[in-house]
């Protein structure tokens, strides 16, 4: 399985409304409950308006789709990489899924991914 490495910092934060959002950028997760909207986008995107906000994340991408049939692909890799005592965030889209590492843990994980037999590829 190859895990694609994004090439940009992403940033997990807590917004108010999504008036300053504009879709039309490379990478928007948003998160909605009764309690909170949440979203990860690039650094360099993230809104001026935010209630909580935490820089300093990086991402891999699981480049292939993912059937809804396939099972403990997540739990796989988190499991690698909490036995490295790295912590993620993890978001999927209909296709795929992502992971988030903090970016100090960045070399790290793709040490501990790829000694677990992951293809990390850094080419975008």
């Amino acid at each position: 399985m190859v895990l694609q490495i994004l090439p940009y910092d992403l940033t997990i934060c807590k917004i108010p409304n999504t008036s300053e959002l504009k879709l039309e950028k490379d990478i928007y997760f948003i998160g909605k409950t009764d309690e909170e909207l949440s979203l990860v986008c690039k650094t360099e995107d993230t809104p001026n308006h935010t209630l909580a906000r935490e820089d300093g994340w990086r991402g891999f991408r699981i480049q292939s789709e993912l059937d809804f049939s396939l099972t403990g692909i997540l739990s796989k890799i988190s499991t690698v990489l909490a036995e490295s005592k790295i912590g993620i965030f993890a978001v999927s889209t209909y296709n795929t899924d992502y992971v988030l590492v903090k970016k100090k843990s960045l070399v790290a994980a793709i040490d501990a991914l790829t000694k677990a037999g992951y293809d990390v590829a850094d080419k975008f």
